[in-house]
């Protein structure tokens, strides 16, 4: 058998038992076991496997580190605390409910990454819509928007999406550069996906809710003192964040370092258990990543990246603009029918060989990262996050047919993506 075909065909298989996770198969074991059958079959070498290694060894143990975070401050009950606030904040309304929910979404999203937002503020969000009695569309359009803002607003820092990691690393974007380029297109489209989920949903949103019945903000803290020094923990994990470039640390050296102090403290915290936290964190997703990325640089020789590569050396000849809304549809779709994460390195692999080099090279790296952090919203399949997240709905008792998310998420993300590229267009044209 030819190696390319014999590359996109272990890809495939990979990909399949990613996907589908059979009686419960790890994604991590899935894709240890495609990386060790394509190093045995001569698909990738040794030397492949070090260069995967030296890609993703940060962004993904920044990843645990932003997640065991995540859950600790879940633990405390910042999240809810947060929640309870925006719920009061409406006075009522159920508009203002819907968008003020909405914003804490993709202020969460910002921080502490598109998986905290929709893993752990979802089930917070329906719980407590729920206690709000309101009717099932109602809960159905909280949940729906809460899922697609969790992705749609995962732009603004490196650290809020695994893929802007992978890619910053891979470009080697620094924090801060990265951030003066991408915070002023997450507002753009913060803005877009307001108005287009508003359009959607706002037949499903009720005039008025009752949100006296609610418990007070404060009571959702369950350790006081560990709340209060988390303010100072998440302070000194932005300014980390922003040293990293200017120190030449990893980004997560910081959160490591952040996440493991964090850890101490709540070891003397009758809310807290760490040691459950621990288990629990994805460590899984280290070796997804080192598995998945040595069988992607499979489709390296397949000559996959190199077909890629030329499309994009093409449209740059058509300037900028051109080049900024190909790479990122593009990012999209193969986000949507192969997950996000193989799709930004593929794409990351072909804008290295295409050529293009400049202001040019960087905006078709950062479309590629907006490409695949908005298109996994066209099917359920587009990211691990949104299959952990309809998981977690069903075990509530939300079920949400595919035909039914991929109506609305094709609905949704055609045009906000588009008016995001339009964004980083004017942005780096600056």
């Amino acid at each position: 058998m030819p190696q390319s075909i014999l590359a996109l065909a272990l890809f495939a298989a990979v990909l399949l038992l990613v996907i589908w996770q059979p009686r419960g198969l790890s994604i991590g074991w899935s894709a240890a076991a495609g990386g060790a059958l394509a190093v045995a079959l001569g698909v990738v070498t040794l030397g492949d496997v070090g260069t995967v290694v030296g890609i993703v060894w940060d962004a993904t143990l920044t990843f645990v580190g932003i997640i065991l975070i995540s859950l600790v401050l879940d633990a405390v009950g910042l999240f809810e605390w947060a929640a309870l606030h925006m719920a009061r904040l409406s006075r009522g309304s159920g508009t203002r409910l819907f968008l003020y929910t909405l914003l804490l979404g993709a202020l969460v999203a910002a921080f502490f990454a598109n998986d905290g937002a929709a893993l752990i503020l979802t089930p917070i969000v329906y719980e407590q819509v729920k206690a709000l009695r309101l009717p099932p569309a109602a809960i159905l359009a909280f949940v729906m928007a809460g899922g697609f803002i969790a992705d749609s607003t995962s732009l603004p820092l490196v650290v809020s999406n695994l893929v802007n990691i992978v890619s910053a690393d891979y470009f080697h974007i620094g924090f801060a550069s990265y951030a003066l380029r991408m915070v002023p297109v997450d507002l753009v489209a913060l803005g877009a996906s307001l108005l287009a989920l508003y359009a959607l949903f706002r037949k499903d949103l009720p005039r008025a809710v009752a949100t006296e019945g609610l418990k007070q903000p404060m009571d959702a803290i369950r350790d006081l003192r560990l709340f209060r020094a988390s303010w100072g923990v998440l302070g000194f994990l932005l300014v980390g964040y922003l040293l990293t470039q200017f120190l030449h640390l990893p980004v997560s050296a910081i959160a490591g370092a952040a996440a493991l102090f964090l850890l101490l403290l709540a070891r003397r915290s009758p809310a807290v258990q760490v040691g459950r936290i621990v288990r629990e964190a994805p460590w899984k997703i280290v070796v997804f990543s080192i598995g998945m990325y040595v069988v992607v640089f499979g489709l390296r020789d397949a000559g996959l990246t190199t077909v890629l590569s030329h499309s994009i050396r093409a449209v740059a000849g058509d300037g900028r603009l051109a080049t900024v809304l190909y790479t990122g549809y593009l990012a999209a779709g193969l986000s949507s029918v192969m997950n996000n994460m193989p799709t930004v390195m593929v794409n990351a692999l072909a804008i290295h060989g295409s050529g293009v080099q400049g202001g040019i090279r960087l905006a078709a790296a950062l479309a590629n990262v907006i490409g695949s952090d908005l298109g996994p919203k066209i099917t359920p399949i587009g990211s691990l996050a949104t299959l952990l997240w309809l998981h977690v709905l069903e075990r509530r008792g939300v079920k949400i047919g595919w035909g039914y998310y991929f109506k609305v998420g094709i609905t949704l993300t055609l045009p906000v993506l588009f008016v995001t590229l339009l964004g980083l267009y004017a942005a780096s044209a600056i």
